[in-house]
C-alpha cells in the first residue's frame, strides 16, 4: 500500500490547512488489520500539546446513529422487538399534529429518517445545559445558530417526550414517504432500546456493543474514559460571516435526553474494532455482535436520497470505489467524524478531527481513492449537466427555513442559482429537474426541490434536511 501514502498525505494536509484543523487521526485497516495510520496535527494547540496517536478520544457526533441502530438490530435478534412494530407500541406517549400518521410510524421509519418530521428545534433545548455551563457564545458560532435565552430546556427523555407532544407542524408526507434527516427519531429509538432492554441506552450500548467488540476507550462522557485515556481537545470556529477564525473551545456539547443521535467518544483503533462488523457480517474477531441477516438489512438501500446515494439503518450507502460505500458521518462542536467500510475491498476505516467543519468526507474518499490508484481528488460521483433556462430559476429563489435554525436564501446571480447561508454564498449547478449540485469541499452535495400540488416549489432538501420555504400569500396557490 506504500506507494499512494505521499499523494494522500500531500492531499490531506493541504485540505486541512485550508480548513484550519489543529488535529485529525486517519486509520485505514484491510481484512481487519491495521495498515496505515496518520495524525496530522497535535491534540491540543499547547506548547506540550501531545501527538495524536490510534487511542487519542474525539467526539464522533452522528457516527454514533449506527451504534443505536445496530443496538435496535441486536434486540431484533433476540426477539425482543421488530422493526416494523408502532413506535406506539413501545412509545404510547407520543403525540404529533397527525394522529393517523402518529399510528403509522414504525421503528424501521425511525431508523431510515422517513417518519415524516422535519426538522425540528429540540436539539437545542436538550443542549442548553451543557453549553451555558461551558460558556458558549453562540452569537457568532458555526455550530449552532440559536438564540438560547429562547430555547426550552429539555434534560430528561420524559421531558422530550412531553415537548414533542406540544409542537405544531406539518409533516412532510405519511410515514415512510419523505426522507429528512432527524435527530428526534433517534432520540426516540434510545427511548425504546431503553425500554424494551430494562436498561439505559447508554448502558445497553457499552454491554452489547463496546465492550464484545473491545472498544475501551469508548464512552458518551469523558469521566467514563479510563484515566490514562487521552482526549483531544475540542476546537470551534466563528461563521463565515464573522471570519471563521478557529478557536479553542474545551467543554463538551452534551444531551442526555438525546445521546442515541450523536454523543459518543472514540478513538481510530476503537471504530476500526466496531466496523468489522460491516465487513464481516456481524463479528469482531471471534464475538458475534450481530447476525448476518441484520447486518444485511443494516446496509441495505432502504430509502433513495440522490441518484448514487441511499440510506440504510444508521448508515449511508453507495456504489463507488469499485465497490459499496457504507459510511456515515458526524459533526458538532469541536467534532468531524467519518466512518467507512468498502467490504469487496476488505477495507474499513475512520477519520477523526478535534475541529468541526473539517473534510472529514474528503478525506475519506481521497484515501479510497489513493488506495485504488486514482488521484486523491477524484470525484466519487459524477453529475451532468441539465441544461434550464434563466427564467425558469426564479421558481427555486426564495428563503428556506428548518426549525433546527437552519436558513438558506436561494437568489439569482449572474444567470446562475446560489445558495447563501451563513456568511456563505455557493454555487448550485443544475443536474436534474428541480435538481442541483453544491461543492461540499471536493464533493458535489446534492440539493433537491419539492414542488406541492399545485406546482410551486415549497421545500429544499439541503444537507440530507428538507427546509421549509418562506412563501408569499400568493405563491401557495400559484
Amino acid at each position: 500500500m506504500a506507494d499512494w501514502v505521499q499523494s494522500f498525505e500531500e492531499y490531506a494536509q493541504k485540505l486541512l490547512e485550508e480548513a484550519k484543523v489543529t488535529g485529525t487521526a486517519v486509520g485505514l485497516a484491510e481484512q481487519g488489520v491495521l495498515r496505515y495510520f496518520h495524525g496530522f496535527g497535535l491534540a491540543d494547540d499547547t506548547e506540550d500539546a501531545k501527538a495524536l496517536t490510534p487511542d487519542t478520544v474525539f467526539g464522533i457526533g452522528s457516527v454514533t446513529k449506527s451504534f443505536t441502530c445496530v443496538a435496535i438490530m441486536q434486540l431484533q435478534d433476540a426477539g425482543k422487538l421488530s422493526v416494523h412494530d408502532p413506535v406506539i407500541k413501545y412509545l404510547p406517549e407520543l403525540r404529533t399534529p397527525n394522529e393517523a400518521y402518529t399510528r403509522e410510524i414504525t421503528i424501521q421509519h425511525l431508523m431510515t429518517h422517513t417518519a415524516g418530521f422535519p426538522p425540528l428545534d429540540t436539539l437545542a433545548g436538550a443542549m442548553k445545559r451543557s453549553i451555558v455551563e461551558g460558556g458558549d457564545d453562540l452569537s457568532s458560532s458555526s455550530s449552532l445558530a440559536f438564540d438560547l435565552e429562547k430555547v426550552e430546556e429539555i434534560n430528561t427523555k420524559e421531558e422530550f417526550m412531553t415537548y414533542i407532544g406540544k409542537l405544531n407542524y406539518e409533516f412532510l408526507g405519511a410515514p415512510g414517504t419523505e426522507f429528512s434527516y432527524s435527530n428526534d427519531s433517534y432520540a426516540m429509538l434510545g427511548l425504546i432500546i431503553e425500554r424494551v432492554s430494562g436498561i439505559a441506552y447508554e448502558q445497553f450500548v457499552q454491554d452489547h456493543i463496546l465492550v464484545p467488540a473491545g472498544m475501551k476507550n469508548s464512552a458518551f462522557l469523558v469521566e467514563d474514559l479510563p484515566e490514562e485515556a487521552e482526549v483531544a481537545t475540542l476546537f470551534t470556529r466563528k461563521s463565515p460571516k464573522d471570519g471563521g477564525e478557529v478557536y479553542r473551545s474545551p467543554s463538551w456539547w452534551d444531551s442526555p435526553s438525546m445521546r442515541a443521535a450523536g454523543f459518543l467518544k472514540s478513538t481510530i483503533h476503537d471504530l476500526l474494532r466496531y466496523t468489522e462488523i460491516f465487513r464481516t457480517g456481524g463479528l469482531v474477531g471471534e464475538n458475534r455482535l450481530l447476525s448476518s441477516e441484520s447486518v444485511q438489512d443494516l446496509t441495505a438501500p432502504h430509502v433513495s436520497i440522490s441518484p448514487f446515494q441511499a440510506y440504510g439503518y444508521g448508515l449511508f450507502v453507495a456504489n463507488c470505489h469499485d465497490g459499496t460505500l457504507i459510511e456515515h458521518g458526524g459533526a458538532i462542536k469541536g467534532v468531524a467524524a467519518q466512518i467507512f467500510v468498502l467490504p469487496e475491498r476488505g477495507l474499513t476505516g475512520a477519520v477523526l478531527m478535534n475541529t468541526d467543519g473539517g473534510p472529514m468526507a474528503d478525506l475519506m474518499h481521497g484515501i479510497l481513492n489513493a488506495t485504488n490508484g486514482r488521484s486523491p481528488d477524484t470525484v466519487p460521483f459524477e453529475y451532468s449537466d441539465y441544461e434550464i433556462s434563466v427564467d425558469a430559476l426564479a421558481a427555486f429563489t426564495g428563503e428556506y427555513r428548518s426549525s433546527e435554525g437552519a436558513t438558506v436564501s436561494v437568489e439569482i446571480e449572474e444567470n446562475q442559482l446560489v445558495a447563501k447561508s451563513n456568511g456563505a454564498n455557493i454555487p448550485l449547478r443544475s443536474v436534474g429537474e428541480d435538481s442541483f449540485v453544491m461543492k461540499r469541499g471536493e464533493t458535489d452535495m446534492f440539493i433537491h426541490f419539492v414542488r406541492n400540488e399545485a406546482g410551486v416549489v415549497t421545500r429544499m432538501g439541503f444537507g440530507a434536511r428538507q427546509l421549509i420555504k418562506v412563501l408569499a400569500e400568493k405563491e401557495q396557490t400559484v
